[in-house]
C-alpha cells in the first residue's frame, strides 16, 4: 500500500471530505472490509488562512506570557534561593535573610516574563520584513473519490445499502 494511488473502481464522487467520511462510515456499518476502502482527494489546492496581524505589542505580550510560564515552572525548582545567610558588618554576628516563597516565585515569574519578552521582541525585529501576519496553511481537494478493488464494487454497493438500513 504505502503512498501509491490505489487501483480499483470509484464507487462515489463527493464534493467534501466530510461527505466522503460519512460515506465510508455507512460502508463500514454495512460490514464492508475497512482495509479495502480508499478516500482519494483530487484537484488539490493549498489554502492559507490569515489569522491575525503581528505587531510589536502582540509579540511582547506573547513573549511575556511564555516567559512568565517558564518562570513559574522554574520557581517550583528554585527553593534553594529562598533562604540566604550572611554576616552583619556592624555587629559581626551571623544573620539570616529570608524571602518568602511567594516573593521568590513572583520575582522568578517577573524575571521570566521580562526575558521572554526581550527574546521574542529581538526575534521579531530580526524577521519583521518576512511577514506581518499569522496564518494557517492546509491542502484541500476539490473532490473526493471513494475507491474499492474492482472485484468488490458490487459488494460495496450492497454494504452501502445495508449501512443505510442500519441507520434508519
Amino acid at each position: 500500500m504505502g503512498g501509491a494511488i490505489p487501483n480499483g473502481q470509484v464507487i462515489a464522487e463527493l464534493p467534501s471530505y466530510g461527505e466522503a467520511v460519512a460515506y465510508v462510515e455507512q460502508l463500514l456499518r454495512g460490514d464492508f472490509a475497512a482495509t479495502a476502502i480508499a478516500i482519494v482527494g483530487s484537484e488539490l489546492t493549498t489554502v492559507e488562512r490569515v489569522r491575525a496581524r503581528i505587531s510589536y505589542a502582540r509579540v511582547a505580550i506573547n513573549g511575556a506570557m511564555i516567559g512568565g510560564f517558564v518562570g513559574l515552572i522554574l520557581s517550583f525548582f528554585n527553593e534553594s534561593a529562598s533562604t540566604g545567610t550572611g554576616t552583619d558588618t556592624g555587629t559581626g554576628t551571623s544573620t539570616t535573610t529570608t524571602l518568602s516563597s511567594q516573593q521568590t516565585s513572583a520575582a522568578t515569574i517577573i524575571l521570566g516574563a521580562g526575558v521572554g519578552m526581550a527574546i521574542q521582541m529581538l526575534r521579531f525585529a530580526l524577521t519583521k520584513n518576512k511577514r506581518g501576519f499569522l496564518s494557517a496553511s492546509m491542502v484541500v481537494a476539490k473532490k473526493y473519490d471513494i475507491m474499492v478493488p474492482s472485484a468488490l464494487a458490487s459488494a460495496a454497493a450492497e454494504a452501502y445499502n445495508k449501512g443505510a438500513e442500519a441507520t434508519s
